[in-house]
C-alpha cells in the first residue's frame, strides 16, 4: 500500500518537537508526512534560483562586457549571500518539517511549528468558521494536501501543510463536525 514513512505517526520521544509544552497531554502529537520534505526542498531551490537571478544579473552583465570599466566588486556579496541563505534553508528544511505537528484534543485543535522560535496555535472548535483543503500541482504530485483552519480572528488562522490527502479529508470532516457540535452547545 504505502511505505511506513508516509504514515502520520507520533513523534519519537527523543525528537525535540515531542517535548511537552504548557498544554496538558490530552491527545497525541502527530507529525506531518515525510513526503513533504521534497516539496519544501523544491520550493527552496526555486526561490533561491529566482533570488540569485535577481541579485546576480549585474555580475553576469559585467562578465559579458557591457560594464567593462566600472568597478563591480561590490556586486559579488549579494549573490553569495543569496547562495548561503538558500543552502542554510535547504539544510534546515528536513528538521523544520519534522518540527511541524498537530494534535486533536476534545475541545481544541493545536498546531505547533518552529525550530528556534516555537509557535503554538490553539484553535477552539467552537471558534472555527470553516476548514479549507488545498492541494496545488506539486502537493498533488506527492499525494499531499494542506489544511487551513479559519476563525473570526486572522491571528488564529492556522495551516497544517503536508498531510496525506486521505488524512486531510478525514481532518476536514472531523474538524467540521466538532466545530458544528461546539456551536450547537453554545
Amino acid at each position: 500500500m504505502s511505505d511506513p514513512s508516509d504514515l502520520l505517526t507520533p513523534l519519537r520521544p527523543d525528537d525535540p518537537a515531542a517535548r511537552p509544552d504548557s498544554s496538558p497531554g490530552q491527545g497525541q502529537w502527530k507529525g506531518i508526512s515525510r513526503r513533504y520534505i521534497p516539496v519544501r526542498l523544491i520550493n527552496e531551490v526555486i526561490g533561491g534560483v529566482f533570488m540569485l537571478a535577481a541579485t546576480g544579473w549585474p555580475v553576469v552583465l559585467k562578465l559579458l562586457g557591457p560594464f567593462s570599466g566600472a568597478s563591480w566588486w561590490w556586486l559579488l556579496p549579494w549573490p553569495a549571500l543569496v547562495l548561503v541563505i538558500t543552502l542554510v534553508n535547504i539544510i534546515l528544511t528536513p528538521r523544520r518539517v519534522r518540527a511541524h505537528c498537530y494534535r486533536e484534543d476534545p475541545d481544541e485543535f493545536l498546531v505547533r511549528k518552529g525550530l528556534l522560535v516555537r509557535r503554538l496555535v490553539v484553535v477552539p472548535y467552537g471558534r472555527m468558521q470553516y476548514v479549507d483543503v488545498n492541494s496545488g500541482p506539486l502537493l498533488r504530485a506527492f499525494g499531499l494536501a494542506e489544511i487551513t483552519l479559519h476563525t473570526a480572528s486572522p491571528q488564529t488562522d492556522t495551516k497544517v501543510p503536508g498531510v496525506t490527502a486521505e488524512e486531510a479529508n478525514r481532518l476536514r470532516e472531523h474538524l467540521t463536525e466538532r466545530g458544528e457540535d461546539r456551536l450547537i452547545e453554545l
